[in-house]
């Protein structure tokens, strides 16, 4: 049973569409190995339990017009976690640890972020997904965290996710979403970069006991967090999509009150 605050999947009106990022790497199914657009279940698990409906939005060449007729449908967006950032984007070389950048990803979500502010579209920033969200806005990256912090306690090893737990800022809108807890909340992560300058526009809202940014929000939107750590990741716990999803449905109710609703989407 999960007990998380999620909106029911019967609803009077239909789901919220939420828009959900995906990587473009090298995979192989079957007989295949091939540059392949894909995203670990747990993100879709995550918007359906939560009462949306999860539409892929991979990588390709994109301009702000693109993006923002991309999004014109949604109701919100997921910018997700995967490869390092480019430190190009933030004025910095490669560090040794640093991955591989993908430069078509990196072009293609941060159109999305621009175009989402634009349109105050409700927007949540999963681990690279808030790295991008605060490059994007003109804020930088520590590249390999245990050089900061000497410990490699945010990314254990391969495939293994660690445990942080993080202090919310009180009058924020994840203390609002999770009840400000008093001692802190754990959370799993898995990360080896964490933003380092916060961007103009920006307000940090979780940290770790040793300084690890793990939240940022834009007070300006109606809805605009990233997290460091992967929320996805915990079935039991549903809230923060939970709170996308409410954002999407007043987004929606919204834009056709102003009789933007697109064709084939009415309320």
């Amino acid at each position: 049973m999960v007990s998380n605050g999620s909106e029911s999947h019967a609803t009077a009106s239909p789901a919220p569409l939420i828009g959900v990022t995906t990587y473009l790497e090298q995979a192989q199914t079957g007989v295949w190995d091939v540059r392949a657009s894909f995203l670990p279940k747990v993100y879709l698990d995550a918007v359906t339990d939560a009462g949306a409906i999860a539409l892929l939005l991979p990588p390709q060449p994109v301009t702000a017009q693109i993006a923002r007729a991309v999004l014109a449908p949604l109701d919100g967006l997921i910018v997700t976690g995967g490869a390092d950032v480019d430190p190009a984007r933030y004025g910095q070389r490669s560090h040794e640890r640093t991955t591989t950048p993908r430069t078509e990803r990196d072009e293609w979500e941060a159109q999305l972020i621009r175009a989402a502010r634009a349109m105050d579209l409700p927007l949540l920033g999963i681990c690279r997904g808030m790295q991008l969200l605060n490059v994007t806005l003109g804020g930088t990256l520590v590249q390999h965290l245990p050089d900061r912090i000497g410990s490699d306690a945010y990314q254990p090893g391969a495939g293994q996710f660690g445990r942080a737990t993080v202090t919310l800022e009180p009058d924020s809108a994840l203390a609002a979403i999770f009840g400000n807890p008093e001692k802190g909340m754990a959370v799993p992560v898995y990360h080896h970069q964490a933003v380092d300058t916060v961007a103009g526009g920006l307000r940090v809202t979780a940290v770790t006991a040793d300084g690890v940014i793990e939240a940022v929000e834009c007070a300006r939107m109606r809805f605009c967090i990233g997290v460091q750590w992967h929320p996805e990741e915990n079935a039991e716990d549903r809230r923060i999509f939970a709170g996308l999803v409410r954002a999407a449905r007043a987004y929606r109710t919204a834009r056709h009150a102003r009789n933007e609703e697109p064709a084939g989407h009415g309320a």
